[in-house]
């Protein structure tokens, strides 16, 4: 009855992006699945070490794996242990804005990506997101929708960026001139673009944090370039960067999409830790500027959103090597942490009354395709 109704409901939407910070993302949104009529919490649960560090294992051998045999064993454990943790995180959500599940109409769980392969030539991609719906479901006794991707991968589509429809809704609010786009800054970067009417654009832009990252911690510095530190105090190796800026995924158009190891950190091989994070943030910030040359209409200005929004070397280099004027989600109102969570309580609901989640300018699919799976 929910679904026919028409009216918003209250969903729950999780993520847990490809750069393994030790947190699920949990938001709770009041929406039809076209607009937004409330946001309502937000916060990022700590998964237990020992959750992260079996993840952690879980990329090295789907890595390995890459679709060719039986999947490993390891994804059955690290499925249940991922899927109670985030359980729990929803229901201490759920409680602490002073609902319960009753309240709820649908959780929207993307689980965790372990492996994605973009469609190349005559071969369709293919994608593992690591998450049972339907234990889930029993474990919360409310409706959940789960593996968005796969059905746009069936018909021949990326399977991602999934974030279009959401990030439309948002900038319906905002700014429907297409002078305005908008910029996920995650393990991989990717952007949506709208004109106002009926042409919504997205694509992964490149990669944004996972290399960076991966990088410090190899030099054994953290887990992050945190504030940008490391790359302020490097000198970019600008010859370097140009060869870069010559991979043909950059020039190839869209709809096109990214596994978060497709660029690596061996990108800044053999360099100190200040010119190699140099290096990578300014590839990274680079692709954006190739990427804006891509779309129909160059935005003046991006809203980022993601945790690369938090690292001022980040946004300074969208401005200077991208060409745009960079502003935090904030500065729109929106909670810059919570858009990809929110996307996902937003596409259940879309889900749940039979609505397209990817499009052909987006993932590439021959028409609006619906997807995702309902448990209950």
């Amino acid at each position: 009855m929910i679904a026919k109704s028409g009216e918003p409901i209250w969903a729950v939407g999780l993520m847990t992006g490809t750069v393994l910070d030790g947190n699920i993302d949990v938001a709770l949104i009041k929406t039809d699945g076209e607009r937004i009529a409330d946001f309502g919490t937000y916060t990022l649960a700590p998964y237990p070490s020992s959750i992260r560090t079996l993840l952690e294992e879980t990329l090295d051998q789907a890595r390995a794996w890459n679709f060719a045999g039986p999947e490993p064993a390891i994804f059955r454990e690290a499925e249940e242990a991922l899927t109670r943790a985030q359980s729990s995180a929803v229901k201490d959500l759920v409680e602490s804005y002073g609902l319960t599940m009753a309240d709820i109409g649908v959780v929207g769980f993307h689980g965790q990506t372990v492996l994605h392969r973009a469609p190349q030539t005559g071969r369709l991609g293919q994608t593992r997101q690591l998450g049972d719906g339907e234990l889930m479901h029993s474990i919360l006794e409310t409706k959940v929708a789960y593996d968005f991707r796969s059905a746009d991968m069936r018909a021949g589509g990326q399977g991602a960026p999934l974030s279009a429809a959401y990030h439309a809704a948002l900038l319906r609010d905002t700014d429907t001139s297409g002078d305005t786009a908008v910029l996920n800054l995650g393990g991989v970067a990717n952007i949506t673009w709208w004109d106002g009417k009926d042409n919504v654009v997205a694509f992964d832009t490149g990669p944004a944090n996972a290399p960076l990252n991966d990088f410090i911690k190899a030099k054994g510095l953290g887990e992050m370039d945190r504030d940008g530190a490391l790359a302020r105090a490097g000198t970019v190796d600008e010859a370097r960067l140009a060869q870069l800026l010559q991979h043909p995924y950059l020039a190839k158009p869209y709809p096109k999409s990214l596994d978060r190891f497709d660029f690596g950190a061996a990108m800044a091989d053999g360099m100190n830790a200040e010119d190699g994070a140099a290096l990578l943030t300014a590839f990274a910030t680079a692709a954006v500027g190739k990427a804006l040359d891509l779309l129909p209409h160059r935005p003046k200005r991006l809203v980022v959103s993601g945790g690369g929004r938090h690292n001022p070397t980040i946004m300074a280099m969208l401005t200077s090597r991208a060409g745009v004027e960079a502003v935090p989600a904030e500065a729109l109102g929106w909670k810059g942490d919570a858009v990809e969570a929110e996307c996902f309580a937003f596409l259940a609901v879309r889900v749940l009354r039979g609505l397209p989640i990817s499009f052909p300018t987006t993932t590439g699919v021959p028409e609006p395709m619906r997807g995702g799976r309902l448990a209950g």
